[in-house]
């Protein structure tokens, strides 16, 4: 019988190599960041051409290769950093397996020319799919320049799974940022269809985020320094009033390197607690370096997940860092011991007990409970009933009080009150509905009980209410006096730019504003002020979670996210004319037991359920 296992040849090895480590245009930008960084350069230039599918090109001024290293560079498991197996333990560099540019070469054109400062001549290689075409001396600038074209034009496949230009330019920018903001030190440019997008200076930590980031967190960061026996933590954090609903503005960094970790995401948000919503995210970007022997880098081919020796000791120490900050910037909430004003200058607080009530009290039960040595625990059980009722009657005794003066405010006693309220409520059981809990509404039908969800209802109604003023093209905007400006990160400001237009449609008029700010000078009739960011914020994360087939789908999700953003009016309701209406425009729907997005709206208690229920 013939053999069957044999060994794969070098370029298919090189293009399964590919596919762990080349996902995305972004993925060979992330390695040749790195490989710069590590190269020691001090000026890193990035050109992207059609979102890196036509090109990617690095340029630094690092320590260049020599001939020899050039072309071992592109030989699989080729490194200069790893000599023996404790270096793979303790490993401080970026770039380090010895695939990427083996990777990149099995799925790309690639060109790279270097040269060492002490060398007078350098070194030009041409590798299409793991074929070196030419290799060459060349005259060049000190360090190297490395061109990746047409990624994938020998894996058809793979190319046709790349999403949009927008999707992977947009990943294209998280790597740049998330490589430039862990190295401030390096000054970096970004090139983007001939267009500069980044020219940033060497500078400090703070700096670079605005740079990168935007002037919006200039003023809302919090600094971060604690230092320990076993972990080092600093960087800045974002006040609670820059929290927002999308994901993206959190950056964490381990020895320097970007990782992603949600045990520690929680150690931050955890922190935050009682300081922001609960469905928002607070902005941070914080390093920890710890030794590199408690740290495993080792556990995933694009080296953003790590494994740590203490993971709770880890949680620990960032929790209570991030505490400590915001409580050293007055962020953390505090207890005021001290009595409000409006309180202070309340009649009841300033005027003095009369005679008749000081007697009245004293006449009472709790009075001589807690003034009689040793009762204050003390219940009795047996005239537990009676004592209460003697509490009710001292209460009821307010209600005989001299008649006010002519131009006071007659005081409701206590006696009237109780009366009133006993009216209201058998008033309240003769209406066709009431409210339960202030979320939901409870109406009889024939067959027995309706409950109805209260925001859920108003959701569906206007949903299908934009859906119809959208299909006729007729969706009122609202003019606003003073318009408003946004600062948003530059990944999601090329998601809303794609969008504009359908947003206009919706009622909201949105202009960018320079680079990336965005304006909003008009907003839907009916949405609720300052819910301007919250829709924004909605759309972007709709965007970055959006499937390539989806495109179609997204009008309904952008008519869903703002049904949502008005249906949190409570106001409509406390009259009955406002519940019988959401009833009667709930059921004039053409879906009214779903949400747009399939929650339930309501739900029937058959008379037959009550009966088993009372047995």
């Amino acid at each position: 019988m013939a053999d069957v296992i044999q060994l794969l040849s070098d370029q298919i090895a090189n293009q399964i190599a590919a596919g762990e480590v080349v996902q995305r245009p972004a993925s060979a930008v992330k390695e040749l960041l790195e490989n710069a960084v590590d190269a020691g350069a001090t000026e890193i230039q990035l050109v992207i051409k059609d979102a890196g599918k036509e090109l990617m090109q690095v340029i630094d001024n690092g320590a260049g290769m020599s001939p020899t290293d050039a072309r071992m560079s592109f030989e699989r498991h080729a490194t200069s950093k790893i000599r023996n197996i404790n270096d793979l333990f303790t490993i401080r560099t970026m770039g380090f397996r010895g695939e990427a540019l083996a990777s990149i070469a099995a799925v790309a054109q690639v060109e790279m020319k270097t040269r060492q400062p002490a060398s007078e001549v350098g070194t030009r290689i041409v590798i299409e799919g793991t074929e070196v075409k030419l290799q060459e001396a060349c005259a060049g600038s000190a360090g190297t320049n490395i061109q990746v074209k047409n990624l994938f034009f020998n894996v058809p496949a793979r190319r046709h799974f790349l999403k949009s230009a927008t999707t992977e330019l947009r990943h294209i920018l998280d790597e740049f940022t998330r490589v430039a903001l862990a190295h401030p030190h390096i000054g970096f440019r970004l090139w983007n269809n001939g267009t500069e997008q980044y020219h940033l200076q060497q500078e400090n930590l703070k700096s670079r985020i605005v740079g990168l980031l935007g002037n919006a967190y200039e003023k809302k960061m919090v600094p971060v320094d604690e230092k320990t026996d076993v972990l080092n933590i600093t960087g800045f954090i974002g006040k609670p009033d820059s929290a927002t609903r999308t994901r993206g503005m959190q950056f964490f960094f381990i020895n320097n390197r970007f990782i992603r970790n949600a045990y520690l995401h929680h150690a931050v948000t955890q922190a935050y607690e009682g300081l922001i919503e609960k469905d928002a995210f607070p902005f941070y970007v914080l390093f920890l370096e710890v030794d590199a022997a408690r740290v495993d880098v080792n556990v995933h081919p694009t080296k953003q997940e790590v494994k740590f020796e203490d993971d709770r000791m880890m949680y620990s120490y960032l929790n209570a860092a991030v505490k400590h900050a915001l409580a050293r910037h007055n962020m953390a909430p505090s207890l005021d011991f001290s009595l409000n004003n409006d309180i202070q200058q309340l009649s009841s607080v300033q005027k003095p007990a009369t005679d008749r009530q000081n007697d009245a009290t004293r006449s009472g039960y709790l009075y001589n409970t807690f003034t009689q040595k040793d009762q204050a625990h003390f219940i009795d059980s047996k005239d537990s009933m009676a004592r209460w009722k003697g509490l009710y009657e001292i209460a009821n005794t307010t209600a005989h009080v001299p008649k006010p003066e002519q131009g006071e405010t007659v005081i409701q006693s206590q006696v009237g009150k109780l009366h009133t309220d006993t009216d209201t409520h058998m008033a309240g059981s003769s209406r066709n509905a009431i409210v339960v809990q202030g979320t939901m509404l409870l109406t009889t039908v024939k067959s027995g009980l309706m409950l109805v969800h209260i925001r859920r209802a108003q959701e569906r109604i206007w949903y299908e209410r934009l859906l119809q003023e959208w299909n006729a093209g007729t969706t009122p905007s609202q003019r606003l006096l003073f318009p408003l400006s946004f600062d948003i990160a530059p990944q999601d400001a090329v998601l809303l730019n794609t969008v504009l237009a359908d947003m206009a449609r919706i009622g909201f008029d949105i202009a960018p504003f320079g680079q990336n700010t965005f304006v909003v000078q008009g907003v839907p009739t009916g949405l609720p002020a300052g819910e301007e960011k919250n829709v924004l914020d909605d759309v972007i994360e709709q965007l970055k979670h959006e499937s390539p087939d989806a495109v179609a789908n997204r009008n309904d999700k952008l008519l869903a996210s703002m049904a949502r953003r008005l249906s949190r009016n409570s106001h409509a309701i406390q009259q009955e004319e406002g519940q019988q209406a959401l009833i009667d425009e709930l059921f004039a729907c053409a879906q009214p037991e779903y949400t747009p997005d399939g929650k339930k709206v309501f739900t029937m208690i058959r008379k037959e359920e009550l009966d088993d229920m009372l047995g």
